[in-house]
This record gives C-alpha cells, structure tokens and sequence, in this order.
C-alpha cells in the first residue's frame, strides 16, 4: 500500500498515525475515508473495527 505524506522513523520504519489525527486529514490521501465525518479521530475508528493501525482501518474500509 502506498503510504503518502508519511515520513520513517529513525529505524527506517513508517512512522505512526497519530490516534488524534481528523479524517478530513486523511481523505485528503486515501479515497476509503470519503463518506465518513471529516470530525471524527482515527483513534475512534481503530475502536470500532478493534484493530492497531491505519493501514488496518483501511483494509476494514475496503470490505464495505
């Protein structure tokens, strides 16, 4: 998967989303965000699907 406007941390990984971060902010790189609430955290839909990571909410966005 593509990881756009992310940059790797010091071990050469992909740094984190941060939970706090507005989906209106990530639909501006992933179209699977569109028709969610521009208001509502990441952290809120890594609860709902009960997975760790964005690249796992996606893959949960993408079944739909």
């Amino acid at each position: 998967m593509a990881v756009p406007n992310r940059s790797r941390d010091k071990d050469g990984e992909w740094r984190e989303k941060r939970s706090d971060t507005k989906v209106e902010t990530l639909k501006k790189d992933y179209p699977e965000f569109e028709g969610i609430n521009g208001n509502m955290h990441l952290g809120t839909l890594k609860d709902k699907f009960g997975v760790d990571s964005l690249d796992q909410v996606i893959k949960e966005l993408r079944k739909k």
